[in-house]
């Protein structure tokens, strides 16, 4: 039997929709040998073709990352308001951020770069730092956060084009990247800068201060209304920037009238039109599945839920069988996009009692074994 916890259900289920789709996603990236990897301001060429089922089996991961960037602030938010409110010492939830967060930024340049056959600074840098720095946001009023999170959106891309495209070859460009742009050379790369993805998190730290509020009485507004609201507000900031097809698009523009044009937002590095699409969609779907929570009950064993409940071994073991299977087993574009999807539903049909002994193995030692914590 599963251990009673105090998670909302309706995060692991958002967080555990996403695996699936990421699952797809790297199928594809090592498999695939029509996978489309150029789709954002970073790789892409005008007039490339973007046929529809690629396309949209790429675009449907986009919804990743945010999500999973979104949903470690909230997290993150709802744990230490806790140890704060239990009377912890600041000093040792401060540490114990920066630690955290520094373990999950390192798995990138280590563990995910040795399977990689490169330096490769992807979600986990982008995650692990951005938490790193909540040491010090956490501090600030969700007043101050939403305008600084608000400003980055807004106003992040003047500072990203002034040094675009991207320079290869110095360390300034290697600064940048890690910072707000984006970084590829045969020995590295660097897809997820942190100043966007932090405006993420600290956008999920918000809404989980808020979801501590409402359980107390403090906030009217019920979680389904605030999301579909946002959810809302943020769809119709993504047509309006996609619409006028200027700025808020990363200088990557909508080629034509096409579904595949108007969706074709950058990701590396994140647009204004990327960010609030795919922010727009999580919120919707989140706020469809906090509905639903209360009407059908949560199944302790569910899927979605087992797999948002542990996202970080998922994650891993995951990646290091793919990539080290293209990397180092020579299987890099051995197939096409329906062997890709077959091989995502025979993955994930593995992945799920591994996932579901290692959530019950992780309740039993977590006391015991000081990393599983962390994973």
């Amino acid at each position: 039997m599963a251990p009673k916890s105090k998670r909302i259900a309706s995060i692991d289920w958002m967080r555990g929709l996403v695996m699936i789709f990421m699952v797809l996603d790297h199928v594809s990236m090592v498999y695939n040998a029509n996978h489309i990897g150029s789709d954002s301001a970073a790789k892409y060429i005008v007039g490339t073709p973007l046929p529809a089922l690629e396309f949209f089996s790429r675009w449907i991961t986009h919804l990743c990352a945010p999500v999973f960037v979104f949903l470690a602030g909230t997290a993150l938010a709802i744990s230490v308001e806790r140890k704060v409110a239990k009377g912890v010492d600041s000093r040792q939830i401060d540490k114990d951020i920066l630690f955290r967060g520094a373990f999950i930024a390192l798995l990138d340049p280590t563990v995910i770069s040795f399977f990689s056959g490169k330096i490769t600074i992807q979600v986990l840098y982008a995650i692990g730092v951005a938490m790193m720095c909540m040491a010090f946001f956490r501090r600030l009023s969700s007043s101050v956060l939403i305008i600084a999170v608000i400003s980055w959106f807004v106003f992040g891309e003047f500072l990203t084009i002034q040094n675009w495209p991207p320079a290869v070859g110095n360390s300034a460009s290697i600064i940048e990247a890690l910072l707000y742009s984006t970084y590829s050379s045969p020995n590295m790369v660097i897809m997820y800068p942190l100043l966007p993805w932090l405006a993420m998190m600290i956008s999920g730290w918000v809404f989980g201060r808020y979801l501590l509020d409402y359980r107390e009485g403090k906030a009217a507004i019920s979680p389904v209304k605030l999301l579909f609201t946002l959810g809302m507000a943020s769809l119709l900031a993504f047509v309006v920037i996609r619409y006028f097809n200027g700025y808020g698009n990363m200088l990557l523009y909508r080629g034509d009238n096409s579904w595949q044009q108007w969706l074709h937002v950058s990701k590396y590095p994140p647009s204004a039109s990327f960010t609030t699409l795919e922010l727009g969609l999580m919120f919707v779907i989140m706020g469809a599945m906090f509905y639903l929570e209360p009407i059908i009950g949560v199944r302790q064993n569910g899927v979605l839920l087992v797999f948002g409940q542990t996202a970080m071994i998922f994650y891993l073991v995951h990646r290091i069988i793919l990539t080290g299977s293209g990397t180092y087993g020579g299987l890099r574009n051995i197939t096409d996009l329906d062997t890709s999807y077959i091989i995502t539903i025979v993955f994930l049909a593995l992945l799920y009692p591994f996932c579901l002994w290692y959530r019950e193995f992780k309740a039993r030692n977590i006391t015991r074994i000081w990393w599983l914590k962390y994973l």
